[in-house]
């Protein structure tokens, strides 16, 4: 990609710094607003005493309620108008504890808000933070911790399947588990990429000094997490009966931990909405001059794609969530038969989002397989505007889909024809980025290192993931494979084997950029064939299960699908070790034991490599002037073309 960053103008919504005498601007130097003490400053324990204060703000106000009208408490026993208000004032403290809303409140009553504190030490990942590459590496450590607490429910679920008969815990606990998994799951992978490395990148990829909304970007973050500690509140309330999809009517009938599944997803749908709005704003309006639409990298399209996908379909998944909440504490009746309201509406609205969201986890996965191969196989992606129209045609035809969910429900036998034949022409644009993939390998003289090695696992499992849904979207077979473990483990292929094997090729990737570091590639290897072989190893032989006609969410099965389970779960218990390498590589090379990496490592043409590192606080000195694609590696002249030398001081005339 040929830059110029000699140019004197930028456009005109991109932020530019005051004149100075030297060009470029260093970053401001760490202080504390107001010359506060430290442990006064707000950070992550002051935002935990926030949301302890609201919790429990909420949770005498939802008592006061309750002691002058009736409200429904299901089966729970339980007072839910208190734990809703409970845990809704708690992810409003939680956000007042840190300083989300500082600015905004500032100003509704008339002072000029404090400046934004900007450490120059480790307590700023701590702490309610604008810099758009500070609230990358937040989300990277927010989402596996989400990532490592649904793996640990995993490795209890596949503990119980060891076992037909024999349990080690009830079936209510388990059924719990079950839904605490997937829910925590689902959650974390709707931001596993679009959170760390969307937010830290893509001002990066298009020459911008930062995001549109800085403030919106970093209070995106911090519901995430809000979000993700009510959701952890549903297991000491009793769990949820309805898995992570929230069927009613089991949704009215459940205790107390279906209201933290209700107001966890809302508050986590309220963090992808925003996020999801500030990259469509940026990568619209904050792109370089001459970064035009077929200039634009493939990763950022991917990312554009998904921010539509978060900006639309999520907020039918919060009305759905508040649906709930009233149906629950102030006798509505969205969703209860009993008094005109109906199921079906819930699994309506859940999957209208839901569906999409499916596409929310795959596409940025298939943006950074695009985005990576090019560089390790040193040629151009091929059919790079077919790619760019497929991942737009996926989002598009994500909202068409969603009833193939219902094919058993119970619906209108007359609908499935057409949502099967929807369901079939989504895999088009799909099969389009698959081709794009394919057709770049194809006569490439590739470089197996670690990033190219989990692209080339993410295809392999996309594949059989993708080959098994088109099964399933066929009326006939999916009336006899639905809610089985078939089922499970083509979502598993498709998600886990998808995005989760392209996040670590995009860890592998932009570590160096990120921290200055390189992770061992022995390790890397390593950590990338165990993780493979057990990956496979533990979710196809639930293909088998699923078609000998075992359910999803029982914990007893047939004493003939023992020897199936037991496979799988101990190669689940493999798989989860196969993580601990990462983790290990990761701690020694970027903590114990760190070694510089080069500029450049990987010889990519990307813009994002051609600033610094680790990054200057404002990215570029000089908005870039773009002049070529970033994909031309085949040419002779690939090498990246940038004056990186600053343009010498202005002088003032001589007067």
């Amino acid at each position: 990609m040929a830059i110029d960053i000699s140019a004197e103008t930028a456009r005109p919504s991109e932020p530019t710094e005051p004149s100075s005498p030297v060009v470029g601007r260093t970053p401001p130097p760490p202080f504390r607003a107001g010359g506060r003490p430290a442990f006064l400053e707000q950070s992550i324990l002051t935002a935990g005493i926030g949301a302890v204060v609201g919790y429990l703000f909420g949770h005498w106000v939802g008592n006061m309620i309750a002691a002058g009208y009736p409200y429904i408490s299901g089966f729970s026993g339980q007072n839910d108008d208190a734990i809703v208000l409970g845990l809704a004032f708690g992810a409003f403290g939680w956000l007042l504890g840190v300083g989300a809303l500082n600015y905004p409140l500032a100003k509704i009553v008339g002072r000029e808000p404090a400046p934004e504190v900007e450490s120059a030490n480790w307590t700023k990942y701590l702490r309610f933070t604008t810099d758009h590459k500070v609230v990358g590496i937040q989300y990277f450590f927010g989402v596996f911790t989400f990532f490592f607490t649904g793996g640990l429910l995993a490795m209890a679920i596949r503990t119980e399947l060891l076992y037909p008969t024999n349990h080690l815990i009830g079936p209510g606990t388990y059924i719990a588990i079950v839904g605490e998994h997937g829910t925590i799951m689902m959650m974390m992978a709707s931001s596993l990429v679009v959170g760390p490395l969307g937010n830290y990148l893509v001002p990066l990829m298009i020459g911008s000094r930062r995001t549109a909304f800085p403030r919106v970007e970093a209070s995106s973050f911090w519901l995430f997490t809000a979000g993700y500690l009510v959701i952890i509140c549903a297991l000491p309330l009793g769990g949820f009966p309805t898995g992570w999809t929230g069927y009613a009517p089991l949704q009215t009938q459940g205790a107390g931990g279906m209201d933290a599944y209700l107001v966890g997803f809302a508050v986590i749908g309220l963090g992808m909405i925003l996020a999801g709005f500030n990259l469509i704003v940026t990568i619209i309006h904050y792109r370089a001059p001459g970064m035009s639409w077929s200039r634009l990298p493939i990763f950022v399209w991917s990312i554009l794609a998904t921010s539509a996908l978060l900006t639309l379909a999520t907020p039918t998944l919060v009305a759905a969530g508040l649906f709930g909440i009233l149906d629950r504490t102030a006798q509505t009746a969205f969703f209860v038969t009993e008094r005109g309201g109906s199921a079906f509406l819930w699994e309506n609205l859940f999957w209208f989002f839901g569906h999409p969201e499916v596409y929310i986890m795959a596409l940025p996965g298939f943006g950074i397989v695009s985005e990576l191969l090019p560089v390790f196989c040193r040629k151009p992606l091929f059919g790079y505007r077919v790619a760019a129209a497929g991942m737009f045609g996926v989002a598009l035809l994500s909202f068409f889909v969603w009833q193939h969910h219902l094919f058993q429900s119970g619906i209108n036998p007359d609908m499935r024809p057409l949502f099967m034949l929807t369901t079939e022409l989504i895999s088009i644009p799909t099969g389009f980025i698959y081709l794009v993939t394919l057709g770049t390998l194809w006569k490439a003289r590739m470089r197996f290192d670690v990033p190219m090695l989990f692209c080339l696992g993410m295809l392999f499992n996309f594949l059989i993931g993708g080959v098994t849904g088109v099964f399933l979207s066929d009326v006939p077979v999916d009336v006899t494979v639905h809610g089985s473990f078939f089922v499970m483990a083509h979502f598993h292929y498709t998600i886990m084997g998808g995005l989760v094997f392209a996040m670590f090729a995009g860890i592998y990737y932009w570590t160096p950029k990120v921290t200055g570091r390189m992770l061992n590639q022995k390790w890397g290897k390593i950590h990338f064939w165990t993780m493979f072989i057990f990956f496979n190893m533990t979710f196809f032989p639930l293909f088998i299960v699923g078609l000998l006609g075992q359910p999803r969410r029982v914990f007893e099965y047939a004493s003939n699908l023992q020897v199936w389970n037991d496979f799988s779960s101990v190669s689940a218990f493999c798989l989860g070790a196969s993580f601990l390498i990462f983790v290990g590589n990761f701690l020694w090379t970027i903590i114990i034991d760190p070694h510089p990496a080069p500029d450049n490592p990987w010889d990519s043409l990307g813009l994002e490599w051609q600033t610094a590192t680790p990054v200057p606080y404002y990215n570029f000195d000089r908005i870039p002037v773009i002049t070529n694609d970033p994909y031309h590696y085949s040419e002779p002249d690939a090498a990246p073309v940038a004056d990186l030398t600053p343009v010498p001081p202005r002088v003032a005339p001589t007067p």
